[in-house]
């Protein structure tokens, strides 16, 4: 029994590390910069995103959660991802203003793919939630449907958009 006790505890230290390596999520400051645009992510309405890599003491962030999605599909990757972030929309205090610290795990939220509503970049957005009824209660008045990050098909952030189309800004 003594015999099992060391590599018990090593195993459970071990498990114990892995879980403290995931960082918590960044608040959203004003310096913070959108990564394919490079843009200030505040200053553009809708739900945003940030990604920590390994190896990089601070997140990327994204003005668009479609932006954020089409990285996580996209083949090219700076470093292993330890966490993915999303701004929950059902507690922002509007699209305008979609919270600086109201983050959830991406893994965990739910997605509105379809709906006909215009994110920071102008582009059609995919609109993170933390509970489903959050999540029906944005479909039932944009459209779309409700999906985990897993199941978010490419057509829905990878390609070209047209910017013309008529997009609606929520308030």
């Amino acid at each position: 029994m003594k015999h099992l006790l060391l590599p018990c505890l090593l195993l459970l230290a071990a498990c114990k590390q892995e879980v403290a390596d995931i960082p918590d999520p960044t608040p959203m400051t004003e310096t913070a910069l959108s990564y394919f645009c490079q843009m200030n992510v505040a200053e553009h309405g809708g739900p945003k995103g940030q990604i920590h890599l390994e190896g990089y003491a601070a997140p990327i962030f994204f003005a668009q959660v479609r932006d954020l999605v089409a990285y996580l599909k996209g083949p090219e990757r700076d470093a292993d991802i330890l966490a993915i972030y999303v701004s929950d929309m059902g507690a922002a205090p509007s699209w305008a203003e979609p919270g600086v610290e109201n983050w959830i795990a991406a893994e965990s939220a739910q997605f509105v793919v379809g709906a006909e509503v215009a994110g920071g970049m102008g582009a059609p957005e995919i609109v993170p939630f933390a509970t489903p009824d959050k999540a029906q209660a944005f479909i039932d008045q944009y459209g779309g449907a409700s999906m985990p990050l897993d199941t978010i098909p490419d057509a829905a952030a990878i390609g070209a958009v047209d910017l013309d189309q008529p997009l609606e800004q929520p308030s």
